[in-house]
């Protein structure tokens, strides 16, 4: 898959509603965080047990130098093997730009994620509450990042769902900036300022309604670093502990 330079896609051009700069030290702000916690597999046979402890220490979570870093270690908990941090925005959006500066880890096993569900998860459940992937990679396919949208009938239960992937080099070698374009009918996924792909209501089928497109409604972001399951795959733990790095994440409305 080949990515395409974008037209005029400034953020300036929209307006910023809200923002995490990662520039104070400790725990995640808890005024816009929440650290998930549970050892359940997470439906995805995750090796890791996501705790909420942050801000120093042994902790999973923690801003430091600019920077929040996620990190997954070897250690007894809950039961399991290795902790990590599972984190999701108190504030939710409908439309508009989201960006994120992040650092990937490298080596098998690591799964990080950047992505979003919708609000009516909690009454609807997943996948009709709708899924969106602004970026996924898993370390023993280095440098491939996946990008992929969920719904009720376009899912990776029933193989339908939308997906691509990119051969992107340098992803855990440096920050880049993963950002969702996101239209009433249209979300578009960037790398750098250049598109990787772009979906439409109707991809998929003929289908535009809200089994197939539940995506004109307010969503919640999260970001996460998995370890194993079906993705991440056999652990190389002997690499450990591994983080995530984000420098800053940013929304942008119009209007």
């Amino acid at each position: 898959m080949n990515i395409e330079k974008t037209g005029d896609m400034e953020p300036m051009k929209l307006s910023p509603v809200w923002a995490d700069e990662f520039n104070y030290e400790g725990p995640p702000d808890p005024a816009k965080w929440v650290l998930e916690s549970g050892g359940h597999g997470w439906g995805n046979r995750e090796l890791q047990y996501y705790t909420d402890r942050a801000g120093a220490g042994d902790a999973n979570a923690y801003v430091k130098g600019g920077k929040l870093i996620i990190t997954v270690r070897r250690e007894d908990f809950g039961g399991l093997k290795y902790t990590s941090a599972r984190m999701h925005s108190l504030a939710s959006w409908k439309y508009g730009r989201l960006d994120v500066s992040a650092k990937l880890p490298s080596g098998n096993g690591t799964w990080p994620a950047i992505w979003m569900l919708g609000d009516a998860y909690r009454e609807v459940d997943w996948p009709a509450c709708g899924e969106i992937d602004v970026m996924e990679h898993v370390g023993r396919r280095q440098n491939i990042l996946g990008f992929s949208l969920h719904s009720k009938l376009h899912n990776h239960r029933n193989k339908s769902y939308l997906t691509q992937s990119l051969l992107y080099p340098g992803v855990s070698d440096g920050f880049h900036v993963y950002t969702l374009d996101w239209e009433e009918d249209r979300i578009s996924i960037l790398i750098d300022g250049m598109k990787a792909v772009e979906w439409r209501n109707g991809d998929g089928g003929r289908d535009t309604g809200p089994d197939a497109w539940p995506f004109n409604a307010p969503f919640f972001l999260i970001l996460n670093l998995a370890y194993g399951g079906v993705l991440g795959g056999p652990p190389d733990e002997n690499r450990l502990p591994l983080s995530m790095e984000i420098e800053y994440v940013r929304v942008y409305q119009r209007g």
